[in-house]
């Protein structure tokens, strides 16, 4: 038990973390004290512009990190805004009206939750008054550039919309926005204060001079919210594994990612999940922006298959409802991948399906299904939350040629 009066060391342990199970079985995942709550109030108070006496909404469950992250709020004075339920329920609006009512300054939300407005033509501007509103957070998956565009067109000119992109490995941000620069749709803005960040390529080689080339997010020294380890791992073993393996000493977060040429960064999608398309690294993230966006569409998921001694990619679409994956849809998906991406993008299979596996913080499986197509075990089927989804996947007449 903890005692409210008792003095407690800087670093003490104040919560394990659960990974969300994307790239294997959850992480258990111990973190510190004073190093978490500086982090927080870094990100919130310089990066998020939040002051005191702000409202401060994030859309989260209480099994995300961001829930934490909406605690620390607290610790700047502002109010902190809790909802539960659908961000859809009971109509398109009702974030919306929350953030009115409740004059919200900062409104946190998912990249999806965007998408999905987009598509269902909110105007938020035209209906609500969001005078209050300073800050829009966007987090969960890459945010495309339509997003931001949506944001600015329909939500409010003068927002500061800041695409973020961290981790529950480290409750926080590693790339985050910056309320004293230009924001460029599609961009996250720059790296957190006080976290050494760059990407690197295989060889272990600075990519900051080369915008556009694409390599792996890494941190290259200590930040003040470095986990304490993992529970019940004495070792360090699997620790030291999940995050400096890749690079001795050099903290691998597992993102693909690249520079911009106005020092911002750009996330292509999980490292362990990027194809390898005929010896071309491809982040599925690429792929999602162009897809996603076609009104068919209701979302998507690409993976690899080993197929004739190499690997092709596997478009499996989730369509809206009534629709069907028609030959003309088809064409206008590949035309569009080939168009604003590269014939390097373009599946091989597209297959259409009822669900798509998830994590139960809601993100996509993608080792869950490629692991299903390829024929081996599947590791993560405890973390899903729809775990009955992967049937959808085997012995699909569509891979076998």
């Amino acid at each position: 038990a903890i005692d409210p009066d008792a003095l407690y060391p800087f670093d003490h342990p104040l919560y394990i973390l659960y990974s969300s199970g994307t790239t294997g079985v959850p992480k258990c995942i111990v973190h510190r004290a004073g190093g978490l709550l500086v982090k927080h109030l870094v990100e919130q108070q310089l990066h998020c512009d939040i002051r005191p006496g702000d409202r401060v909404f994030y859309f989260t469950t209480c099994g995300w990190m961001m829930w934490n992250w909406l605690a620390s709020a607290l610790a700047s004075g502002a109010t902190i805004v809790l909802y539960d339920g659908s961000p859809f329920h009971p109509d398109r609006d009702v974030m919306w009206d929350l953030a009115e009512q409740e004059r919200v300054t900062l409104f946190g939300t998912s990249a999806k939750f965007l998408d999905a407005s987009l598509k269902g033509a909110a105007h938020p501007a035209a209906s609500h008054d969001l005078s209050e509103l300073r800050t829009i957070c966007s987090t969960g998956s890459p945010l495309s550039v339509e997003g931001f565009e949506f944001v600015y067109e329909k939500i409010k000119s003068d927002v500061h919309l800041a695409s973020i992109s961290g981790g529950t490995d480290l409750c926080g941000s590693l790339v985050l926005g910056d309320p004293t620069r230009p924001v460029y749709a599609g961009q996250i803005q720059g790296p957190a204060l006080g976290v050494a960040v760059d990407v690197w390529d295989a060889q272990g080689r600075s990519l900051k001079d080369d915008p556009q080339e694409r390599g792996e997010l890494v941190c290259t020294m200590a930040f003040p919210s470095m986990p304490l380890g993992f529970w019940d791992d004495p070792t360090g073993d699997r620790y030291n594994a999940a995050y400096f393996e890749r690079f001795e000493g050099v903290w691998a977060q597992g993102d693909f990612a690249s520079w911009t040429d106005h020092g911002g960064i750009v996330i292509h999608g999980r490292s362990d999940a990027t194809l390898n398309a005929g010896g071309v690294r491809i982040g599925t993230a690429e792929i999602y922006r162009q897809v996603d966006q076609l009104p068919q569409v209701q979302e998507s998921l690409a993976v690899g298959q080993a197929w004739d001694d190499d690997t092709r990619i596997v478009l499996f679409v989730r369509l809206m409802q009534g629709q069907t994956l028609t030959e003309e849809l088809v064409g206008e998906i590949k035309i569009r991948l080939r168009d604003n991406c590269s014939p390097r993008h373009v599946p091989s299979r597209l297959v259409a399906v009822d669900d798509l596996p998830r994590t139960r913080s809601g993100k996509l499986a993608e080792l869950a299904v490629a692991d299903v197509i390829n024929g081996r075990v599947v590791r993560n089927s405890e973390a899903l939350a729809n775990p009955e989804s992967l049937l959808l996947f085997e012995n699909l007449a569509e891979l076998s040629s």
